[in-house]
């Protein structure tokens, strides 16, 4: 199937590993450039060569801190006229809410809420002039379902949720398209590592809290990153402008809701 983007131009933030990469290697299947992001220079710079290796676009590799002004920049000034722009950082520390201190919940809003904000403000004025945008922020399956030890999660990316929810409405009619991917348990490294740890604090082995953990998803199996990416992509095809303001699950059916 083609999505219709083939020669577009994307950002793609925190995407030398994990979520990110797996959206930016669909996009760049789809014959999207890429301009992708992540703090890490040498393992950005091997994505980048392998995506560039297995489809021949273009994939400009920015090490920078997306959730600082100066990282911001420096992906922008590589890209200063995206169609399209995938929101994505790392997660906030798990744990209970008493250990998080105020420079705890600043940290987790900067990353969470206005570093995406700040992007998109940054890039939807040229995407109107366009009549062209697509933007997809990846936030967490706790937006609809609350889990517990991940409340910085819970708080920073509902806040986003809900500036998104008006903002995707207000430039619809421009065919600038913004939608929320809500990932649950993937096999990414940082969702085993916050596994391992959950499962050191409940007194378990790793596998058998893996096993239980699993057993809890209908689908029986953790994400992957590939999958999450088709996903991103279709959100960012010419055939998604009817999709407006949504917060897809790609959870396995984890959580239990009828909406």
């Amino acid at each position: 199937m083609d999505y219709g983007i083939r020669g577009r131009r994307a950002i793609v933030c925190a995407a030398s590993e994990g979520l990110g990469r797996g959206c930016a290697l669909a996009l760049a299947r789809e014959g999207v450039d890429l301009v992708i992001n992540a703090r890490r220079q040498a393992l950005l710079d091997d994505t980048a060569a392998a995506i560039r290796a297995e489809t021949g676009v273009c994939v400009v590799a920015v090490a920078a801190d997306i959730t600082t002004a100066e990282g911001r920049a420096a992906v922008l000034a590589a890209c200063p006229s995206p169609d399209i722009l995938v929101n994505n950082a790392g997660g906030p520390p798990i744990g209970d809410f008493r250990d998080w201190d105020e420079a705890a919940w600043m940290s987790a809003v900067n990353a969470n809420m206005i570093t995406p904000i700040m992007l998109m403000r940054a890039v939807v004025d040229g995407m109107i002039a366009r009549r062209f945008g697509r933007i997809v922020n990846i936030t967490s399956r706790s937006v609809k379902a609350p889990l517990a030890h991940l409340g910085l999660s819970n708080g920073a990316r509902a806040g986003l949720t809900g500036f998104v929810a008006g903002l995707a409405r207000q430039v619809a009619r421009h065919n600038v398209i913004i939608n929320n991917l809500l990932p649950g348990p993937f096999a990414t490294d940082r969702q085993v590592s916050g596994m391992r740890k959950l499962a050191e604090k409940a007194g378990q082995s790793y596998d058998s809290f893996v096993k239980a953990r699993m057993a809890e998803v209908p689908a029986g199996r953790l994400g992957t990153p590939e999958e999450f990416g088709k996903a991103c992509a279709f959100l960012c095809s010419a055939d998604a402008g009817y999709i407006v303001g949504q917060n897809l699950l790609i959870d396995g059916g984890a959580v239990n809701a009828t909406l």
